[in-house]
């Protein structure tokens, strides 16, 4: 930024900021960029949310009562948007407020669960796009002060993560289908009178905002969301961002405050505003160096509000996968949880917090406070860093333990300096051989989700591109994260998967070397809704292969597609689609085995 301006304190900053406004009116005119702050400060700022890697999200509210149902039938989607996906006329959906009595919620239970799982901070909605807010706000009366509930959830949150030591973070929505003001009025919105105003909804916007940010203590994070309609603009954000710095100076704020978000891939295009970038259901193929922050957040299951027909649950297995799958990235986990309109956090989603709980206890230090892999992949897993003086910890995590007791680090340069098992401290032998380091494993895996080697080694990392070959036997996989991809389609899932193929004009390719000609049997490992063609295309040569449906996206199936003959030397492999009644599919990996087997 090359704007001149005297750097003030930033009460100073607050006040001033509130003279302009009585000066010149709606906050439409203050859209200076935020206060500038050197690389040192913001990293400083940034420094808990680096260590921290794991967090709670919590999406709770009216919307638990209905739980995914209206009028006796089950509404498509996720259980927070049912107000939009049924269009709920406001008149109808506010009577939710009588009956929003959460007589189980038990704000230290909830932080005991967070923490006993290995997190460091916990996110929840304040207001989510029904407008309703999660406390007894002063501004109206659609809050909880509408609800027979006589407490206030957010303060209870708030001190109890304070006795906890985590930090407490917030989620406030941006746009807003309740309140008459906000720029984009649904057609069912049968209450509103008069036409919406943005300037006026702003400033209840910043009224609650303030609220919060004066009267529940330090928020670790605030978490913007509904920044994509028309009614929010770029100046807008810049103005709200400053807004809430005035009010705490060392709050972090994601890119949703603006209008530069990159989709559900959550990075922020050129000019971007907040903190950090926010992927959502997706983690990102690869990291983003040195100073760009991230934070993916998941669910447990298919929906972030309670949805009681939502038995979609994801294994402890995949959870604690995608964790580490985070950190070799330099990135965060916000896991989801939607407590029930009692009060009450899910069992399945209680008890796969336990069990991320008991790995994070062993492997915390894998964890917390690393730093982005070195390898572009590692075929049996995922690596972080810590660096200590003149040595590096390379934390391998182990998802695939090799049954012939050898774990091959590809690559790898550097001596190393001692190896053992994170769990229990065992030592192993280590050597540097020409494909990189060698270690002598046990012959059974420590952990059945995970086990993590610590590799200790001189210097800096020192890693050599890898060239994909077959195996002694001539066997080579080729996974999805392997490839490079061309048009929309992206990686997404633990283990990764090439997805979002919904254009047949898009395709993937893998790069590899065979020690001669040889024909080839080659499955794939597919997942489809309904049955596609699709060929693998090496030059001239190519197959046809014919999916079929698995019974949905994240059901996998081996396939045999056929038999390719391929040349000596450097091949490249080319997944495509076929036009004529392309179905999407999911692709995680390709199998070339010797015809001869």
């Amino acid at each position: 930024m090359n704007s001149h301006f005297v750097q003030l304190p930033a009460a100073s900053l607050a006040s001033f900021a509130l003279a302009v406004l009585m000066i010149l009116g709606p906050a439409r005119w203050l859209c200076a960029s935020p206060t500038e702050e050197t690389a040192a400060q913001r990293e400083a700022r940034m420094a808990w949310f680096n260590e921290a890697r794991f967090g709670l999200f919590i999406h709770w509210g009216l919307y638990a009562i209905p739980a995914g149902e209206w009028r006796g039938q089950p509404v498509p989607g996720i259980g927070e948007w049912i107000m939009e996906r049924a269009q709920i006329p406001v008149s109808e959906y506010e009577p939710l407020a009588r009956e929003f009595n959460p007589v189980k919620f038990d704000a230290a239970e909830w932080v005991r669960i967070a923490t006993n799982a290995g997190m460091k901070y916990l996110v929840i909605t304040s207001k989510h796009h029904d407008g309703f807010g999660l406390w007894p706000a002063r501004q109206n009366d659609w809050n909880m002060r509408r609800t027979p509930f006589p407490r206030d959830p957010l303060k209870e949150l708030a001190d109890a993560s304070a006795a906890a030591g985590i930090k407490f973070c917030l989620y406030h929505s941006i746009l807003d289908w309740h309140h008459s003001d906000y720029g984009q009025r649904r057609a069912w919105h049968d209450t509103a009178t008069g036409p919406p105003d943005m300037d006026r909804y702003v400033d209840y916007l910043k009224a609650q905002l303030k609220e919060l940010l004066t009267g529940y203590g330090p928020i670790g994070i605030l978490w913007f969301d509904g920044e994509w309609e028309k009614p929010w603009t770029h100046e807008r954000g810049v103005d709200l961002e400053r807004f809430v710095r005035g009010l705490q100076p060392g709050i972090i704020i994601n890119n949703r405050v603006g209008k530069g978000r990159a989709g559900m891939s959550g990075m922020n295009r050129a000019g971007g505003l907040g903190d950090y970038g926010t992927p959502e259901q997706e983690i990102p193929p690869t990291g983003f160096g040195p100073g760009v922050y991230w934070e993916s957040c998941m669910t447990m299951n298919d929906t972030w509000g309670f949805k009681r027909n939502d038995h979609n649950w994801k294994s402890p297995r995949m959870l604690i996968h995608q964790l580490i799958d985070c950190a070799s990235k330099g990135g965060n986990y916000l896991l989801n949880v939607g407590p029930t309109a009692e009060g009450e956090i899910p069992g399945p989603s209680v008890e796969r917090l336990a069990e991320m709980g008991r790995w994070m206890r062993v492997n915390g230090a894998a964890i917390y406070g690393t730093t982005a892999s070195p390898f572009k992949r590692l075929p049996w897993g995922r690596c972080t860093v810590k660096t200590e003086g003149e040595a590096t910890r390379l934390y391998l995590h182990v998802f695939d333990w090799p049954a012939n007791g050898e774990l091959l680090v590809p690559g790898l340069k550097n001596q190393p300096l001692s190896a053992a098992l994170l769990a229990g401290g065992k030592s192993l032998p280590a050597e540097v051989t020409p494909g990189g380091v060698r270690l002598s494993v046990p012959p059974t895996a420590p952990d059945a989700h995970a086990s993590v080697i610590v590799l200790r080694i001189a210097g800096l990392p020192d890693v050599e591109n890898v060239v994909l070959r077959p195996d002694a036997a001539g066997r080579l996989k080729l996974t999805a994260d392997e490839a490079d991809l061309h048009g929309g389609i992206k990686l997404e899932g633990t283990p990764a998967n090439i997805g979002f193929w919904t254009q047949p004009a898009d395709w993937a390719r893998w790069e590899f070397r065979l020690p001669g000609s040889a024909r080839y049997v080659i499955h794939a490992e597919l997942a489809s809704e309904g049955g596609g063609q699709f060929e693998l295309v090496a030059g001239d040569r190519k197959v046809r292969g014919q999916a079929k449906p698995t019974g949905g996206y994240q059901r996998y199936e081996r396939v045999r597609v056929g038999e390719l003959e391929l040349p000596a030397g450097d091949v490249k492999l080319e997944l495509r689609a076929v036009r004529e009644g392309w179905v999407p599919l999911n692709v995680r990996s390709l199998e070339l085995l010797p015809a001869s087997e």
